[in-house]
C-alpha cells in the first residue's frame, strides 16, 4: 500500500526554490561563467590588437586576490598591528576592518563592460547633450608616450559629466581606472561603476588605517601600469574657479617610484571645460554657508526630472541649450624625466621634503591644467557682459568686445578653437544660451546682466580667468 505525504504549500514552494538553486549552481552556473569569461577574454584579445596602452594583467586578475594582496600587503599589516596596539583590539579584528576597506576600494574591472557597454553609453550621452570638441596642444608627442608606462590623466574637475566625455575620448588609446566618491556608492550604480575600473575613496578621511589601504592600492596600480585619471583638484569646483591641486594621489605614485628602475609615470595634462556646466546652480549654491541642504529625495526628483526635460528636447533644441564641450590635452610630463632634471628620488626623502617635492610637481602640473583648459564661447561672453555689468550694450557692441579679447587670448596662446568664419554665429548661440537662463535684462536690443545672476555669469567667466595672468603662457 502506498501512502500519500501532504506538505503545506509554504514547505513546496520553499523546497522547489532549493532545487532550482540547485540546478542552477552545479549545471547552469558553470556553463554560464564559462560562455561570459570566454566573451570577455575574447574582448581583451581584440581590444589588446588597437590601444596604444595595453590592458594591464593586474587589471584582469580576480578581484579576491587583488583584496588579499591588499590585506596581506607589509606595509598594510604594519598599520593593522599598530592601530590594534594604539586601540587595544585584537589584531583579527583589525584585519577584518582592513578586508573591508580593501572590498570597498577595489575594482571589479570587466573588459566587455567598458569597451562594449561604457564606451557605447559615454558616448550616446556626451553627443545627445554638447557638441564635442577635442584638441591636441601637439598630438606628435603624445603620440611618442612610452606605451609601457604608467599613464596618468592629471585634469581639472569641472562636471561629473569630466568622467564620461575622457573616458569616451580615450576608449580608443586605453582603459581608464577613476578614484570616485562616495557619491557613487550607491546600488545599482556601485557595481555598474566598479564594473568600469573605478576604484571608491572616502574624502577626507582621517583613519590611518583606511588612508595605508588605498595607498597601497594606488601605489600597486600605478607600479603595475595601468592608465588611471586624477582630478588634482580633488573634487568640484565650486565657484568656476582652479582649486588648489591635493597633494595625497601624486604622493602615493611616487613615494616609492626609483626612477632608475620602475617604469615610467607619465601625466598628461587635461582641461575640461562646458557651455554649460549641468550642475552649476547646484554648486554655485554650496558656496552660500546658509544655504538650506537639500533632501536626497529633492536632488533624485529633481535630477529625474531635468533628465526626461533634456530627452524629450530636439536634438538641435538640446545643443542649442548645452553648446559645446570642450577637452584639450596637453604635453606629456614624464617622471623620470622631471626626476632627472631635478636631481631627485621621492623614494630616498623624508615625509616633509617629499611633500615639498610633490607639491612642486603639482604646481608644474597644474600650470600646464590651466594652459589645457579651453575657451568656450558661453565662458568668453560671460566674461565681457560682467565688464560691462554696469552698462546697457547691444550684441554688436558685445561681439566687438568678444572679438578683441579673443585675439589677446590668441596671442597669448590660450586654446581657442573659434574659427574666423563661424565666430559671429559662435557667439550669438553663447548670447542666446546665456539669455535663455534668464541671466540677462533686456531693453530695446539692449543687454545688460541681472544682479541676480552676477555669481552664474562669475562661474563661468572663472573657467577662464586666469588667462589675465600672462604667467601661463606656453
Amino acid at each position: 500500500m502506498v501512502g500519500t505525504i501532504t506538505l503545506p504549500l509554504w514547505l513546496f514552494v520553499l523546497i522547489a526554490v532549493f532545487a532550482a538553486v540547485m540546478v542552477l549552481d552545479r549545471f547552469l552556473m558553470p556553463g554560464m561563467r564559462w560562455y561570459f569569461r570566454r566573451r570577455v577574454n575574447r574582448v581583451i584579445d581584440e581590444i589588446n590588437t588597437r590601444l596604444d596602452v595595453e590592458i594591464r594583467p593586474l587589471q584582469i586578475t580576480q578581484r579576491k586576490a587583488l583584496i588579499e594582496r591588499l590585506v596581506y600587503d607589509e606595509k598594510v599589516l604594519d598599520a593593522i598591528k599598530q592601530t590594534a596596539q594604539e586601540k587595544g583590539m585584537p589584531a583579527s579584528v583589525v584585519q577584518d576592518k582592513a578586508r573591508k576597506y580593501a572590498n570597498e576600494i577595489t575594482p571589479a574591472f570587466n573588459a566587455y563592460m567598458y569597451f562594449r557597454i561604457g564606451y557605447w553609453i559615454s558616448k550616446k550621452l556626451a553627443r545627445l547633450i554638447y557638441r564635442m570638441r577635442v584638441g591636441f596642444f601637439d598630438n606628435h608627442e603624445l603620440s611618442k608616450v612610452d606605451p609601457e608606462s604608467t599613464v596618468v590623466f592629471v585634469m581639472n574637475h569641472r562636471s561629473n559629466m569630466d568622467y564620461v566625455l575622457v573616458s569616451f575620448l580615450v576608449a580608443e588609446k586605453t582603459a581608464l581606472s577613476y578614484a570616485v566618491g562616495e557619491w557613487a556608492r550607491i546600488w545599482p550604480l556601485q557595481s555598474l561603476i566598479k564594473s568600469m575600473g573605478a576604484f571608491f575613496v572616502r574624502r577626507n578621511s582621517g583613519n590611518p588605517l583606511y588612508r595605508r589601504v588605498l595607498e597601497r592600492y594606488v601605489n600597486m596600480s600605478t607600479r603595475a601600469g595601468v592608465c588611471q585619471a586624477v582630478f588634482l583638484e580633488g573634487g568640484l569646483s565650486k565657484d568656476g574657479a582652479l582649486r588648489a591641486p591635493r597633494l595625497g594621489f601624486l604622493d602615493y605614485m611616487l613615494r616609492d617610484f626609483h626612477s632608475d628602475t620602475d617604469r615610467d609615470i607619465t601625466f598628461i595634462p587635461v582641461g575640461i571645460n562646458y557651455d554649460r556646466v549641468i550642475e552649476d546652480r547646484s554648486l554655485v549654491r554650496k558656496l552660500d554657508d546658509d544655504a538650506e541642504k537639500r533632501s536626497k529625495w529633492f536632488v533624485f526628483k529633481t535630477t529625474v526630472r531635468f533628465i526626461v526635460k533634456t530627452l524629450l528636447l530636439p536634438r538641435k533644441m538640446r545643443l542649442r541649450r548645452f553648446g559645446y564641450a570642450n577637452v584639450n590635452f596637453g604635453s606629456p610630463v614624464s617622471a623620470k624625466a622631471y626626476c632627472e632634471q631635478n636631481k631627485l628620488e621621492f623614494v630616498h626623502l623624508e615625509q616633509e621634503p617629499r611633500f615639498e617635492q610633490v607639491s612642486k610637481l603639482a604646481d608644474k602640473l597644474m600650470l600646464e591644467i590651466r594652459a589645457a583648459i579651453p575657451i568656450t564661447p558661453v565662458a568668453l561672453m560671460s566674461e565681457i557682459i560682467l565688464a560691462n555689468r554696469h552698462a546697457w550694450k547691444s550684441e554688436l557692441e558685445l561681439k566687438v568686445q568678444a572679438l578683441k579679447r579673443i585675439e589677446v587670448l590668441k596671442k597669448q596662446g590660450a586654446p581657442i578653437r573659434i574659427s574666423s568664419n563661424t565666430t559671429e554665429s559662435i557667439l550669438s548661440g553663447a548670447l542666446d544660451i546665456i539669455d535663455g537662463r534668464g541671466w540677462l535684462d533686456t531693453q530695446d536690443n539692449l543687454y545688460k546682466a541681472r544682479e541676480d545672476s552676477i555669481v552664474m555669469l562669475q562661474y563661468y567667466a572663472n573657467s577662464i580667468a586666469h588667462w589675465h595672468d600672462l604667467n601661463i603662457k606656453k
